[in-house]
């Protein structure tokens, strides 16, 4: 049993392999991975849920305790991404579909893998483990309002429904795994690395469904929209830094901020754009999905040997 748990617990650390594994079977095998796309929401679903199994309610004590340091990074999540990629996607003059896909990469909250790497650039993990969970928890109304606000002019947004999906697939079973570990936490506690890694294996099959279900359309992807994906990153991962530094954060919360800005949730991107926009429309949160992991690694490993730096 110890050698499966620390099997999956290498399993988990190769995410990034495991999607650009998967994206070569959409894109070389399509018929691997189309027969999955009813069952995308619950794919989510399924690793929203093992992310609430990984979580307890200590780990909402930095709301509380720090309700304006959380509050001031919440806010900044989701001012500098979406800004940057609605003047990014005016700038490069992306056609509507890749539009409305980067700003909803943009608008969805940060990643659950931020609390990683901010361990692994000795960051503040629980302002990063704090970040994450309050700007999900504000997602079912501020992703759909700041999609439909800056992308309507591309495409029409339907507010409500995307609301309805986030509530469905994000927030109750992330509450669920919450319940879950609280009441049965003995046993959680001893299979923990078995919910990392379903998410890792279902947010690959994610990404990998949006290659087969795009093949016809990547051939005529352009290098621009993956220079926009970067850009966004990157600058999403400067401007998070600065904005620490304006509002006076120490070290380690503008490394944390930085890191929870520039890396976005957007396995959930893609499939609410597949579900409420195009399948198209999903290419950007797939690359970004992938490269702000490799980012971010980059960036905590140097981090890790710059401790005294600013």
């Amino acid at each position: 049993m110890e050698i499966l748990l620390k099997g999956l617990e290498k399993f988990s650390r190769l995410l990034v392999i495991w999607v650009v594994l998967a994206a070569g079977i959409g894109f070389v095998y399509p018929q691997a991975l189309v027969p999955l796309s009813p069952f995308i929401d619950w794919l989510f679903a399924i690793t929203m849920f093992g992310i609430g199994c990984l979580l307890s309610l200590k780990d909402f004590a930095p709301i509380l305790e720090k309700p304006k340091l959380v509050l001031l990074g919440t806010a900044a999540q989701f001012v500098i991404m979406p800004l940057l990629a609605f003047c990014i996607v005016k700038f490069f003059g992306l056609v509507p579909a890749l539009a409305v896909g980067l700003i909803l990469a943009a608008a969805v909250p940060d990643a659950m893998a931020a609390g990683v790497m901010s361990y692994l650039a000795e960051a503040d993990v629980a302002f990063s483990v704090a970040l994450t969970t309050a700007t999900t928890l504000v997602s079912p109304l501020i992703t759909p309002a700041l999609t439909l606000l800056l992308g309507r002019e591309y495409i029409p947004i339907q507010f409500l429904p995307m609301m309805k999906s986030i509530m469905v697939m994000v927030i109750l079973p992330l509450i669920l795994g919450l319940w879950v570990q609280h009441r049965f936490h003995k046993i959680t506690a001893r299979i923990k690395p078995v919910f990392p890694a379903l998410s890792t294996l279902f947010i690959a099959f994610i990404c990998g469904l949006v290659v087969a279900l795009n093949k016809q359309a990547l051939g005529k992807i352009t290098p621009v929209i993956f220079a926009a994906v970067i850009i966004l990153n990157v600058l999403g991962l400067l401007f998070g830094y600065l904005a620490g530094k304006g509002m006076r954060f120490n070290l380690a919360q503008r490394r944390t901020l930085a890191i929870n800005v520039g890396m976005q949730n957007a396995g959930m991107g893609a499939v609410l754009a597949i579900k409420h926009i195009s399948a198209e429309a999903a290419i950007p949160n797939a690359l970004f999905a992938t490269w702000c992991i490799v980012s971010a690694a980059v960036l905590a490993a140097i981090w890790s040997k710059t401790k005294e730096k600013g």
